[in-house]
């Protein structure tokens, strides 16, 4: 079986609190875009687990595929082993989830494949072990998240018909520096209402807190956003905490970045 995992970008993401287990709450929308890796999966005698496509640093028994089979076959014994094949194409370390999607695509279609019978509750609480934004994967559809990003609650939200640009000039933000830069605060509004405003607004109110520190970190980052409005870009924002920074237009953009970016347009 082949599955496209696709990925996300966030519109709008506020810091709103540290919690006492360390992690941050959040509110945020996130949204499920065209942007895909492969994952094929097919019964065999042992299980094994093969990449090829964009360079997987992270050692193999961490990637979310191989622990997504695992959480499915402590739950599920019965579960074969499988040869599970993955092609990456969405850029790592980029704020667009593509490892998350990778992991709750592998549960929920393995589920499906070998009638294991699990709910999507099931499901969600299996994917929250994989990372806080593996749940919006299982649903993937526009959700206003809130808590680590489990808290999900779907939204009448659609961009058909927009042109979507999504630029990843190769830079690796880490996480926990990402976070090191913010200091949590309220969201200023009901973003799950706000977020239902016209879109040629968003640019004057919609923001991504990980803005302020990263583009002092990576002037770099910072151009993206500013050559995408330069180009007609109705609204640009970077995604999760970086370093892909994303613009919607209402006509095809042509763009001109330097060649060691990766840049990505489509339709919605």
């Amino acid at each position: 079986m082949v599955i496209f995992p696709n990925a996300k970008i966030n519109l709008g993401l506020y810091i709103t609190e540290k919690r006492a287990d360390g992690y941050h709450n959040l509110a945020t929308i996130f949204y499920p875009v065209p942007i895909t890796d492969i994952v094929e999966f097919i019964p065999a005698e042992d299980f094994s687990f093969q990449t090829s496509g964009l360079t997987i640093n992270d050692n193999p028994a961490a990637n979310l595929c191989i622990k997504a089979y695992e959480l499915l076959k402590n739950l599920c014994p019965e579960l074969p082993p499988i040869h599970l094949y993955l092609h990456k194409l969405i850029p790592m370390g980029a704020g667009l989830g593509g490892g998350s999607a990778d992991g709750s695509f592998v549960l929920t279609h393995l589920n499906a494949y070998f009638s294991l019978g699990l709910s999507q509750t099931t499901l969600l609480a299996l994917s929250l072990q994989l990372g806080s934004d593996c749940p919006f994967f299982i649903l993937n559809t526009p959700c206003f998240a809130e808590g680590r990003g489990e808290l999900l609650t779907p939204i009448n939200l659609s961009l058909k018909g927009y042109w979507l640009a999504v630029i990843h000039p190769n830079i690796h933000v880490s996480t926990a520096k990402a976070f090191s830069g913010i200091v949590p605060k309220p969201a200023p509004y009901q973003l799950q209402e706000q977020i239902l405003s016209p879109i040629n607004t968003w640019k004057d109110w919609l923001h991504n807190d990980f803005e302020a520190s990263i583009f002092t970190q990576f002037p770099e980052i910072a151009a993206i956003k500013q050559t995408l409005y330069q180009s007609s870009a109705v609204y640009a924002a970077m995604s999760g905490s970086g370093s892909a920074v994303f613009g919607l237009f209402e006509q095809e953009p042509q763009l001109q970045f330097p060649k060691h970016y990766t840049v990505m347009n489509y339709e919605l």
